[in-house]
């Protein structure tokens, strides 16, 4: 009788079936077939949407996955959580983890470590462990407020309908697009005139060394000017005049007497009045004074 009969072959690839179908979940799952892993304990207040084969990530990297999620009764309820790391990673002492999801609702235990100078837990250690909310757990606890701010933003909107509803600030807007154009042809003009200066610019420059090199020539004058010289000769000046002055008010020269002696000013007046009579007479009379006679005097 033969032993591989039809029945025993079945049932060989029946098991080989199964054997492949386990090894295949735990492959995909991420758990490893032979043991190639060291097992470490989390523990947990909270382990909210955690599950076994849940991917366990040191700096970013994928070390292990979660092998098993105990509640234990013991000790306050805390929630122990099996992984399974890489044998070739070494949790330092301090390492903590924490529970992180993303905006897909995929859930994943981060690994913190810890400073190696203070040595490496060992296998089976407990780890603490910690959840973080992430985007979506911030989200939630910032409803509460935005729930108390929603009756203040409805006034708040009300308010802006009642405000842009007023025909004044379409009249504004209106006014604000006449000064925005008005300033924009100003600025034009401004543009138009800046052009203008600068194109004159190197003429008055030019213009002003002209000024300024006058101005240093007319200081270099100044400079060269004997300004001691000069004030001495005013004051000579001014010293002849006062002499000249002294002179004329004192009785000592004809002018001085002319102007101070009442009496010499009425003689002399008393002459030019007796010259200017016998002027007059001198015009009516001609005869008496001068006589002209071809053949002799003759007796008057």
């Amino acid at each position: 009788m033969k032993f591989l009969t039809k029945e025993v072959k079945i049932a060989l690839v029946a098991i080989l079936g199964i054997v492949v179908l386990f090894f295949g979940m735990n492959f995909l799952k991420g758990l490893t077939m032979f043991g190639n892993d060291n097992t470490y304990f989390m523990s947990f207040k909270d382990v909210t949407g955690l599950a076994k084969s849940s991917p366990i990530y040191a700096d970013g990297y994928k070390v292990g996955v979660v092998k098993d999620i105990v509640y234990d009764y013991e000790n306050n309820g805390d929630i122990k959580v099996a992984i399974g790391l890489d044998k070739k990673v070494k949790v330092p002492k301090g390492s903590t983890a924490e529970i992180v999801s993303d905006l897909l609702g995929n859930v994943s235990v981060r690994l913190l470590l810890g400073e190696r100078a203070n040595g490496f837990l060992q296998t089976n250690d407990v780890i603490a462990g910690d959840v973080n909310a992430g985007a979506m757990g911030k989200v939630a606890q910032m409803v509460p407020a935005i729930e108390k701010m929603l009756p203040k933003l409805d006034s708040i909107l009300l308010s802006l309908n009642t405000i842009l509803a007023d025909p004044s600030i379409a009249n504004s807007l209106h006014n604000i697009e006449g000064i925005t154009a008005r300033l924009t042809t100003t600025s034009a003009e401004l543009n138009t005139l800046m052009n203008g200066l600068n194109k004159n610019v190197p003429g008055l420059m030019s213009k002003a060394d002209g000024v300024l090199s006058n101005t240093d020539q007319l200081t270099k004058n100044l400079a060269a000017v004997d300004v001691n010289g000069t004030m001495k000769k005013v004051d000579q000046t001014l010293a002849n005049l006062q002499q000249m002055s002294n002179k004329l008010n004192s009785n000592s020269g004809s002018l001085g007497l002319l102007m101070n002696d009442a009496s010499l000013y009425k003689n002399l007046n008393s002459t030019l009045m007796s010259a200017d009579s016998l002027l007059n007479n001198l015009r009516a009379q001609p005869k008496r004074y001068v006589h002209f006679s071809l053949f002799g005097k003759k007796n008057k």
